[in-house]
């Protein structure tokens, strides 16, 4: 108040030219300490710093070390600073709270600003809520808007920004002359409510641990497309009673913990198939023994006998396999270096699922229904469907469009049936069974797929089609009907979130700096390859792999703690799509999916980790070590076995 008095009657009388001097010098001394004591950092900043986000050194062995001695020891092993995050991947560069707007002016001004800022202490509201509040008030203005014009999908969740970085062109002055520059305009990233309490619940149902939010309805029944509710779910999912933790890998991918994933469908299911064993607390998966009676690697290499274009490992590197039984077929492809995504559907393959992952492998649940599946276009080199009973050519053929959609042009489409359904195809043409061989092939025609081998395998009892998708647009002139139609050229083939599948026809890429229109190179020479659709940003992609090559040799191998003989399955996530509304849903959903014992590292701007670090204990994970340099840090915590 005395720099206000003092200001009041610098206007009342005119001073001499040694008080002004006075008078400047003591309102700058006051904004100094004012402004030091705001800009320092809060008591919920994290505790244990490091200097260095790049070289993580061995912590002790001991999880309960004082965060004041790893500061001490960190400081003097780590005096240099962290080169800059260029991939923005995490640590939430360009996406966390917004920045200040800092404006240079006079002395006069910025002791105004003190004076302002210290009657608002004195009101109890400090820097730190204002910019909260502002940040949130703008985000829920953003929000309004777009629901405003219309142009959100009803059934998608509030508040998820699926563009988070917009261009806007911006007319330059009219001295400057008449042309545009482009200029990124960034969205606020999720915010959490640093003074809000939790008091978590389980969730009803009698679905217990393997209960689905947004799946699962209340009566035990679930939806056939992922429709979650206007109000997010704020629950906890239940463990299994005797949960325990994996055996380490490959041990596992022979034997699992049943009561982990025990389900009463894989009860009824493994009654019913000899290749799987149950042996008191173990789940056995017999190496030689899978659904197919010849075994997985006998099965492969038929395959590839047809076309040995195929050449597992080396032209076909990630393959999408429809159907989850005991995801033989994909565990005998990692061995010939290839990954394949096993896809459960949702209907009846959920505990299917679980157990694929259990063992290792990896699966992702998911519905061949109304809605795109959530991948981008050409992302696959093959596509396996063994004895999944799917109506490719039902509704117009909108399944096997969406196929065409995921597969890359010139990948291939393998298809088996049972042996004796095979046998039975003749009739069920003349009855117009919609499956029939005829249907099939009359579609495959309309969308140019060309058949490279047809085999009846007597080992495994299994009739095999392989068809292939055209490589160029050419082939699609010889069509003798239209239909289906091509997509518009404003449909964007790499949309699939929350996105409708459409009955028609995506062309293939033409463009040199579309991605797609060639074929990658052989394994392992694919990895280090840039394609031509890269265009200038190989320099960037290249610096970027280097950066974090680094991080995961110095940091994440050595120096948090982690076991990782003992990690198989991982999620790297992006929480910036998670929605901006309630954020703290995203830790819930990451709760759920994560197992007990399971490991999160989460990098991020320190507006974001404070507050989460509160979320994260009093869901009882234990922090095991955080640390922050400048506005950024890491945490690294474990889930428990907590539940309310």
């Amino acid at each position: 108040m005395a720099g206000v008095r003092l200001g009041r009657g610098a206007k009342r009388a005119p001073l001499g030219f040694c008080a002004k001097v006075a008078l400047v010098i003591l309102l700058g001394l006051a904004f100094i300490v004012i402004w030091s004591i705001f800009s320092a950092p809060s008591s919920t900043v994290l505790s244990s710093q490091r200097s260095s986000f790049d070289e993580i050194f061995d912590p002790d062995a001991s999880p309960a070390v004082e965060k004041k001695k790893e500061v001490g020891e960190s400081k003097k092993r780590n005096p240099s600073s962290p080169p800059k995050d260029r991939s923005g991947n995490g640590n939430g560069r360009g996406r966390g709270a917004p920045e200040k707007e800092k404006k240079e002016g006079g002395i006069e001004e910025k002791a105004a600003a003190a004076v302002k800022n210290e009657t608002r202490e004195a009101e109890g509201l400090n820097e730190e809520e204002r910019e909260w509040g502002e940040a949130k008030a703008k985000v829920e203005g953003l929000e309004e808007a777009v629901e405003g014009e219309g142009g959100m999908d009803e059934d998608m969740e509030d508040g998820v920004d699926v563009n988070p970085e917009e261009e806007e062109e911006v007319d330059e002055e009219k001295s400057g002359g008449n042309k545009k520059n482009k200029k990124k305009k960034k969205k606020l990233g999720p915010l959490f409510d640093p003074g809000a309490r939790y008091n978590w619940k389980l969730c009803g149902g009698r679905h217990g641990h393997n209960y689905i939010p947004c799946v699962d309805m209340e009566g035990g029944h679930r939806h056939h497309e992922r429709s979650c509710p206007r109000m997010p779910w704020m629950c906890l999912v239940s463990l299994p009673q005797q949960y325990r933790p994996p055996p380490p890998w490959p041990e596992r991918e022979s034997k699992i913990f049943y009561k982990n994933v025990a389900h009463p469908k894989l009860s009824a299911f493994i009654k019913t198939h000899s290749w799987l064993n149950l042996s008191e607390e173990y789940l056995l998966f017999p190496r030689q023994q899978s659904e197919f009676k010849g075994g997985a690697q006998q099965y492969l290499n038929s395959i590839e006998e047809m076309v040995p274009d195929i050449e597992w490992g080396k032209n076909i590197r990630v393959v999408l396999d429809i159907g989850c039984t005991s995801a033989s077929f994909g565990l005998m492809l990692l061995e010939k270096d290839v990954i394949t995504l096993s896809l459960g559907l949702v209907n009846d393959q959920t505990d299917l699922a679980q157990v694929a992952l259990e063992r290792g492998i990896p699966a992702v649940m998911a519905n061949l229904g109304s809605r795109r599946l959530p991948f981008p276009s050409g992302v696959f080199d093959a596509i396996h469907c063994g004895n999944c009973n799917v109506p490719w050519h039902s509704s117009g053929g909108r399944l096997l469009l969406e196929m065409n959609r995921i597969l890359r042009p010139g990948g291939y489409f393998i298809i088996s049936t049972k042996h004796g359904d095979i046998d039975n195809e003749e009739d069920a043409t003349k009855h117009g069974d919609i499956n029939s061989e005829e249907g099939m092939s009359t579609l495959m025609a309309s969308i140019c797929w060309n058949i490279l081998a047809y085999k009846v395998d007597e080992v495994n009892e299994v009739g095999v089609r392989i068809y292939q998708r055209p490589a160029s647009n050419d082939i699609y002139e010889l069509r003798r009907t239209k239909e289906p139609l091509f997509c518009q050229e404003n449909d964007k083939q790499d949309a699939a979130w929350y996105t409708p599948v459409k009955s028609c026809l995506h062309k293939v890429p033409a463009a040199i700096e579309q991605r797609g229109t060639d074929w990658p190179e052989e394994w392992p020479k694919r990895l280090e390859t840039f394609p031509e659709w890269l265009g200038d940003s190989q320099e960037k992609l290249t610096a970027d792999h280097e950066h974090w090559k680094a991080i995961i040799n110095k940091s994440y191998l050595n120096g948090i703690g982690i076991d990782w003989s003992n990690i198989r399955n991982i999620m790297d996530m992006k929480a910036i799509y998670g929605g901006c509304k309630q954020p703290v849903v995203i830790v819930v959903e990451m709760d759920r999916i994560l197992r007990p014992g399971g490991w999160a590292i989460i990098r991020d701007k320190l507006e974001i980790l404070n507050p989460l670090e509160t979320i994260l204990k009093s869901l009882h994970w234990e922090i095991m070590m955080t640390y922050a340099k400048d506005k950024e840090g890491i945490i690294i915590a474990q889930k428990t076995t907590w539940r309310p």
